[in-house]
């Protein structure tokens, strides 16, 4: 039996293209080969004594492979013609196709950029499928791209359960995680699965993300549910080809890491060859449906023609390097078997690569005749959608008064007909509100089960709505927002909790990178609808420093489409809440509300005792427009004073000294939502106003402050009297120097003493 592969022909001179020579090398073989051909296989025969793979399965196999190969040519000759745009290969991956066949469309998967394999094989499992002119299409940037609409190279299908991602090092693993969780979740709780009940979540990267700590939070939390008998089934597919860039991965270093991992059960295969590799890769996935279980599937790779286009290997690894990675070339390997079998002469395998060739390069030639985007609403058209009518009409819907009465206790418990309450009460009842309506809510996050989260907040939900949809996480902020991800996959609404803002920042790439940018990267097509709770900003007494009393809104209103809710009263809480999950069912769209953690028990607004910021639970029904504002005193025309979260019962304070020293009339704007800035509502209020003052409790540089003071200046009001109070550019002290760097009551106050002069 043919076991090894010959040397291929060495290349002479180092400024030689890469691609060029393992193009030449597979003809070259080919044409050389002169081993013992055996009878050719019927299509239900194994290809090789001892494979597990019939005939019909490697031809296709093979076919597959060589569409990847011939893309990626395509894509290193038309990149230099500015007709395609990404040349990041898939070359000594193409073994990823076996996991494909040995896997189901109806599958998620979430997949490295080296997929081109695996995807040319899912293409098989629907009909009237293309996978190379959808491909083209996407390295082209076409309009037309049915992956991304043109906005990026993804590999990702709508039908196929291929979920588009983009370059962010193995951001996707937590969410993968958290779509194996949420497909045995909805089963738990009666929903409905958009996919068969026995799938699993596939997620495929290299061997040098592995070590990334996004990659080793999903591990680590995959193995923690598996040790509570949970079921998790997620295939983690390593695709081990040695080297990450530049950076040599230690021989030995994956198995070593995974291979004895308690609760991670480990399966290595060979994706280098076709027939000795098949079997490996049917174990571990048939083990990953069977068990429910994580699996770690440690399939053997190379990498040949460089990391990308621009990657000349030539000038960091030697020549004799080069040609021994290019010799382990698994095209190489597929040929042999081809041969060796008997089912393609050699005439059959270069007719079929030439045409698989051809193939690809007039696809790229027909995906650069078609539209690009060419207007900026065409790139943004997906980013944030927004449908208000509808988004209003469903945030007022209540028609689910039965289950109210049951999640309440009776028409007397009802939140409506009980006395005015501050912030904290009110969000819980608001919550108590939104699980009653949608039973595919859940909420989880750390603390908030038992214990109601650290302010109790959440308290009660989980002896309500039960365990199935009110439990805690590990203490993992990424895996909170990767479990929210995988939820909002699977069709379920999460609201997931980031116990304080500062915790927010270990994970913000699960919003940043993957969860707001899915519709945009997915021209629409997947959504990861959810409303992330935070405990925010600061004002707590006695309690915290930074860690606990973070102003750093811009880390949130920085992400493109990311909706920023701050309330600062119990009655905006609750309508707010309504909309946002609204815009998370109706739109898709990912959302943020900020909890002011000062404002939580605060019940007095002037005077101790004086109950003015205690508010009555608006009844179902009403509920909030995106953008809409609150307005202390609409009459007043001397000051404007534009503020949120904290500052609102600040300003309305610093407003009854003002009128007082300056006999002024004082106009209170509560913008309450931070992103997007209602920019309009700022221009009247600006325009209608002799003078201006903006409370910012967020930091100097970067703050709502500064979007605040841009809407004016851009209507045209920039010549007005205005001044800024805003905190320091700081991290938050402990005790009672934290009050130094934040605005304060009296420096409203002097503000407008400056404006007066």
């Amino acid at each position: 039996m043919f076991t090894t592969v010959p040397t291929p022909i060495p290349a002479r001179m180092k400024g030689l293209n890469r691609a060029e020579i393992c193009d030449a090398n597979f003809q070259e073989f080919v044409r050389g080969w002169n081993g013992r051909a055996d009878a050719k296989p019927a299509d239900d025969e194994t290809v090789l004594d001892g494979s597990a793979l019939d005939a019909r399965g490697f031809r296709e196999l093979f076919e597959s492979q060589l569409v990847s190969r011939h893309l990626d040519l395509m894509a290193r000759v038309l990149r230099v013609q500015n007709k395609v745009f990404y040349t990041i290969g898939s070359s000594g991956h193409e073994g990823n196709a076996m996991v494909a066949r040995l896997t189901r469309h109806t599958d998620p998967a979430f997949l490295h950029y080296r997929s081109g394999g695996f995807m040319a094989e899912r293409f098989r499992k629907l009909p009237g499928m293309d996978p190379v002119m959808d491909s083209a299409l996407s390295f082209a940037a076409s309009k037309d791209d049915p992956a991304s609409g043109g906005r990026h190279k993804v590999w990702g299908s709508k039908p196929l359960w291929v979920l588009p991602q983009t370059s962010t090092i193995a951001s996707h693993l937590p969410k993968a995680f958290g779509t194996a969780v949420a497909i045995e979740q909805a089963r738990r709780i009666g929903h409905a699965l958009p996919i068969p009940g026995d799938s699993i979540a596939i997620c495929s990267f290299g061997d040098a993300s592995s070590n990334h700590a996004t990659a080793q939070t999903a591990f680590n939390a995959a193995a923690w549910t598996a040790y509570q008998k949970l079921p998790a089934p997620v295939l983690f597919v390593c695709e081990d080809n040695g080297i990450g860039i530049s950076v040599k991965t230690p021989d030995g270093w994956i198995a070593r890491n995974f291979s004895r991992r308690p609760d991670l059960d480990y399966f290595a295969a060979d994706g280098l060859d076709l027939a000795g590799g098949y079997a490996d890769v049917q174990r571990a996935v048939d083990h990953c449906r069977r068990t429910r279980r994580p699996t770690f599937l440690h399939l053997r790779t190379t990498r040949i023609m460089g990391h990308a286009g621009t990657d000349f290997e030539i000038e960091w690894r030697s020549l004799e390097e080069l040609c021994a990675v290019e010799a382990t070339d698994p095209l190489l390997r597929s040929a042999a078997i081809a041969l060796e079998s008997g089912l393609m002469s050699k005439d059959e395998v270069l007719a079929l690569y030439e045409d698989t060739r051809r193939r690809c390069f007039a696809a790229a030639e027909d995906a650069d005749r078609r539209p690009r985007l060419s207007t900026l609403e065409d790139v943004m058209a997906p980013l944030a959608p927004y449908t208000p009518d509808a988004v209003q009409a469903e945030a007022a819907r209540a028609d689910h008064a039965e289950r109210r009465l049951q999640a309440f206790g009776g028409e007397a418990k009802l939140p409506e007909n009980l006395p005015p309450r501050h912030l904290a009460p009110q969000i819980n009842a608001a919550l108590h509100d939104l699980f009653a309506k949608y039973p595919e809510a859940l909420l989880f996050g750390e603390d908030v089960a038992q214990k109601g989260g650290v302010y109790t907040v959440t308290k009660g939900l989980q002896k309500a709505f039960s365990a199935r949809r009110v439990f805690n996480t590990l203490l993992d902020e990424t895996i909170i927002l990767g479990l929210a991800q995988g939820y909002a996959n699977m069709g379920l609404l999460p609201l997931p909790e980031i116990q304080y803002l500062a915790y927010f920042h270990n994970a913000g790439d699960q919003i940043r990178g993957e969860a707001a940018s899915l519709q945009f990267f997915s021209n629409g097509q997947y959504r990861n609808p959810m409303v992330m709770r935070i405990a925010s900003l600061g004002y707590q007494r006695g309690f915290g420093g930074h860690f606990h009393n973070d102003n750093s809104i811009t880390a949130l209103r920085d992400i493109p489409g990311l909706v920023v809710g701050c309330p600062s009263r119990g009655d905006d809480a609750a309508t707010m809440l309504r909309t946002l999950v609204a815009l998370a069912k109706v739109d898709g769209r990912v959302c943020a509300f900020l909890e002011p953690i000062a404002l939580y028990m605060t019940k007095d607004l002037y005077e101790p005792g004086d109950g003015d910021w205690l508010t009555t639970y608006p009844a179902p029904g009403q509920a909030m427009v995106l953008g809409e504002e609150r307005v202390y005193d609409a009459d007043a025309r001397d000051l404007v004073i534009f503020t949120f979260g904290n500052g609102v019962p600040m300003s309305l304070r610093a407003a009854r000294a003002i009128e007082a020293a300056h006999g002024w009339k004082v106009r209170v704007v509560d913008l309450r939502w931070l992103a997007p800035l209602n920019d309009a509502a700022i221009a009247r209020h600006a325009g209608e106003c002799s003078r201006i003052l903006v409370v910012d409790e967020g930091r100097r540089s970067a703050g709502v402050g500064e979007g605040i003071i841009t809407a004016i200046a851009e209507a045209g009001f920039g010549d007005k009297p205005l001044r800024r109070v805003v905190g320091a550019d700081t991290f938050t002290p402990l005790a009672g120097a934290a009050f130094l760097v934040i605005p304060s009551d009296e420096e409203i106050v002097a503000a407008a003493d400056a404006l007066a002069g």
